[in-house]
C-alpha cells in the first residue's frame, strides 16, 4: 500500500499527574518525558510500522524540534516531503492520569504554515494509493490534498481530529470518515449523547465511509445504504491512551484493501489490535506497534478465544 499522509509534527511534552488539573487548580507532576508526536506524524509512523509505504507532507520549524522530528520519521522508514518553515516546531503538553485518560493543549506552531500545495507534493498525492488527513493543518490544504487525490484516484482516509473546519461539502468528497463520538456529534450537529447509529445515519447521508471510533467499545462501521457492523474493542489493561486513535488510523491505512464492506471491517480489526497494543504503552509514538507485533497480538487472541 504507498499511502501518503499529510499532517501535522509536535513534539509531545508529557507529565504524568495523579489526575487531570481543573480550571485554576495546579498540580505536582509525578513524572515527566518527551516524545515525537502530531496527529500526522503518528499516523505516518503507525501506517509505516503496520507495513504500508509511506510519504510524509510536513512543514518543521528550524530549530532542534524540527531536527529530531525529522530524524524519528526517517528512522521509521518514512520518505519525506518536509518544508522547513519561519516558525517553531509544533508542540502539545499532555496531562496523563493513572487510568491513562489524558488531556492536551496544542501549539500549531510550523503546522499552521501548511498552505498551499507543492508541484512534488500533488504529484506525491496524485500517485498515492491512499491519502491520509487529519485537521491540525489548515483547512484549505486539507481540500486541496482532496482534490489532488480526486485526479489520482486515491482513496481518501479523513481523521476529523480536532473536528472544526469540516463542511458538507468536504464530507461528499473523502471516502473514509474516522471520528470518536464527540467529534462525530460536533460534525453531525447533534448533542453530545446522541446515539452511535443515529449519528452513522447522518454522517453516512454525505456519501462517505463512517467508521466512529468507542474506545474499549470497539468501533462501528457505518457503509451507506448499509446495517452497521460493530467491531469489538479487546480488553487490555490501558496505561496511556495518548496517540492510540492515530494508531488505530495509521494501522488501519496500512491494512486497507479496498471499499468493500468485508474489506473495511479487516481493516477496522487489525486497527483494533493495533490500537489496544499502544495503550499499554506510554508516549503516541513509542507506544505504536510493528506489523510482527499485531499480528503476534491477533495470534494469541485467537487462541485465547474459545471456538463456537
Amino acid at each position: 500500500m504507498n499511502v501518503v499522509v499529510l499532517g501535522s509534527a509536535n513534539l509531545d511534552l508529557v507529565y504524568e499527574v495523579e489526575r487531570i488539573p481543573a480550571p485554576g487548580e495546579t498540580v505536582l507532576s509525578r513524572g515527566f518525558a518527551s516524545f515525537p508526536g502530531g496527529k500526522g506524524l503518528n499516523q505516518a509512523i503507525a501506517a509505516a510500522r503496520a507495513g504500508a509505504e509511506v510519504r510524509f507532507i510536513v512543514a518543521l520549524g528550524r530549530d532542534d524540534a524540527g531536527a529530531r522530528l525529522a530524524e524519528d520519521a526517517r528512522d521509521a522508514g518514512i520518505a519525506l516531503l518536509d518544508r522547513s518553515v519561519d516558525a517553531p516546531t509544533g508542540t502539545a503538553v499532555i496531562y496523563v492520569d493513572p487510568r491513562g485518560e489524558n488531556s492536551i493543549v496544542v501549539n500549531s506552531g510550523a503546522n499552521g504554515e501548511l498552505t498551499d500545495l507543492t508541484a512534488t507534493e500533488r504529484e506525491a498525492i496524485t500517485t498515492a494509493d491512499l491519502l491520509v488527513l487529519q485537521m491540525e493543518t489548515p483547512t484549505a490544504t486539507v481540500e486541496a490534498a482532496v482534490a489532488a487525490a480526486a485526479k489520482g484516484g486515491a482513496t481518501v482516509v479523513l481523521n476529523a481530529a480536532p473536528s472544526t473546519g469540516v463542511t458538507t461539502d468536504l464530507l461528499t468528497e473523502i471516502d473514509i470518515l474516522i471520528v470518536n463520538e464527540h467529534e462525530a456529534a460536533e460534525i453531525a450537529g447533534e448533542p453530545a449523547g446522541t446515539g452511535e447509529r443515529s449519528l452513522l445515519s447522518e454522517l453516512t447521508g454525505h456519501g462517505c465511509t463512517v467508521i466512529i471510533t468507542l474506545g474499549e467499545q470497539g468501533a462501528l462501521i457505518g457503509v451507506p445504504g448499509e446495517e452497521p457492523v460493530k467491531v469489538p474493542a479487546h480488553k487490555v489493561d490501558a496505561q496511556d491512551t495518548t496517540g492510540a486513535g492515530d494508531a488505530f488510523v495509521g494501522a488501519f491505512a496500512a491494512a486497507l484493501d479496498g471499499l468493500t464492506k468485508d474489506a473495511l471491517v479487516r481493516a477496522t480489526e487489525f486497527a483494533t489490535s493495533a490500537a489496544a497494543i499502544a495503550v499499554q504503552r506510554k508516549g503516541a509514538v513509542p507506544s505504536i506497534p510493528t506489523l510482527e507485533e499485531v499480528r503476534q497480538f491477533r495470534e494469541q487472541r485467537s487462541r485465547e478465544t474459545p471456538s463456537r
